[in-house]
């Protein structure tokens, strides 16, 4: 282990990870955004559901691992190996997405369940005497309860795998929330989201949310290279560039830009560490809901409406407002209204917008975000920069 002070910056091993983690996001675009535009209604709908459940392993997979690599002296061989370990089990879990409800499934969870299990059983050796390890421990059996869920699903397939993945989806970040209780065993002082680290975790969020918003760049440029240039799927184009760079501007001002000082400046770091690291699950799923829907756009700019459809064009925008909202309540501890009445906006605008193309959704979106981003550059101007101020 290394002293945490001594945790700076990401290593670019790490950064490969962010590579692999690109490339699995814009999978789960893909696989979701194939069946949302089925012919068969069941389907756009499942579709939809199947978005959290194939992305919540892989964002929880690269969590714990830049968690382990701000622990654990990521210059020490062993680290490297776990560390590529993880990026390699992503890059498997991602070739099987497409056929993940149909066969393939054991791809998606031995990778997830085996370095999930694997790792702590690797790296508690090294922590007789730390409280690290009885963390650790208490993962393992909660981890051993999930797997239940995820091998049972894996040996099914259709609506009972799914189903039976969403549960065990449900068991690894309850548990984590949790902090990993279990009746009987005493509980650690170290925390599943513990941020001691002032500089390395909070860049590696930061990093999370350039990844979000790359595979949507990504999906969008995949999206139109394969598609006949019209004037619709060119201004489909631009609206999603524009709302992907108001995405951006939205986060860091200025919550997702004082993320170190404010796990500096928080009384309780684990429980900042907690909030944030949901904020920026919350906000990482509204992303990619966010390039399903301009996957969409750039498809069928001028197709008939579907209320699924809309769903991952205003509801991406909107859970992604969300996570903000959330990330600005544990940096400066105070409800974002400007955020609350955009998601009313985006609610509001699915009435009328039930019966317009798919484009009109994606330019309401852009300008719902483009509102929000004015109404901070107008709420900072002349003013001097806010401290943050954490409740925890």
């Amino acid at each position: 282990m290394q002293r945490r002070e001594d945790v700076r910056q990401a290593n670019f091993l790490e950064l490969f990870v962010d590579l692999v983690l690109v490339f699995a996001l814009a999978g789960v675009v893909t696989r979701v955004a194939r069946d949302i535009v089925s012919e068969d209604v069941v389907v756009r709908w499942r579709a939809m559901a199947f978005l959290p459940v194939l992305s919540l392993p892989l964002i929880w997979l690269w969590i714990t691992t830049a968690h382990i690599t701000s622990w654990f002296d990521p210059r020490r061989r062993k680290i490297q190996w776990i560390v590529l370990a993880s990026a390699f089990g992503l890059l498997i879990m991602s070739t099987s997405l497409p056929y993940a409800f149909v066969g393939r499934g054991w791809a998606f969870v031995l990778p997830y369940v085996l370095l999930l299990c694997g790792r702590p059983l690797i790296l508690m050796p090294a922590l007789r005497g730390h409280p690290l390890r009885q963390l650790y421990l208490r993962s393992l059996l909660w981890c051993a309860l999930s797997a239940v869920f995820w091998f049972a699903g894996a040996a099914g397939s259709g609506g009972s795998r799914a189903a039976l993945w969403a549960t065990a989806v449900v068991i690894d970040y309850l548990g984590a929330q949790l902090r990993w209780a279990v009746p009987g065993m005493a509980r650690s002082p170290v925390s599943a989201w513990a941020t001691d680290s002032r500089h390395h975790l909070p860049e590696r969020y930061q990093q999370f949310l350039m990844i979000a918003l790359g595979e949507n760049v990504l999906a969008v440029g995949t999206t139109l290279t394969n598609q006949k240039v019209t004037v619709a799927t060119a201004a489909g184009l631009v609206v999603a560039f524009l709302a992907t760079v108001l995405m951006w501007r939205i986060y860091f001002y200025r919550s997702g830009q004082v993320l170190a000082e404010t796990v500096a400046a928080a009384g309780d770091r684990d429980a900042a560490g907690l909030a944030i690291g949901t904020a920026h699950v919350v906000m990482v799923l509204g992303i990619v809901a966010t390039a399903v829907g301009f996957e969409i756009v750039l498809k069928h700019p001028d197709g008939a409406p579907e209320p699924a459809w809309l769903l991952a064009s205003l509801g991406g925008p909107a859970l992604f407002l969300y996570g903000r909202i959330r990330l600005e309540r544990v940096v400066f501890d105070r409800l974002s209204l400007r955020r609350v009445v955009a998601i009313a906006a985006l609610a509001v605008a699915a009435v009328p917008l039930h019966l317009a193309p798919p484009l009109a959704a994606g330019v309401v979106a852009a300008l719902v975000l483009l509102g929000v981003a004015l109404a901070d550059a107008r709420h900072a101007a002349g003013r001097p920069q806010e401290p943050p101020s954490p409740a925890h």
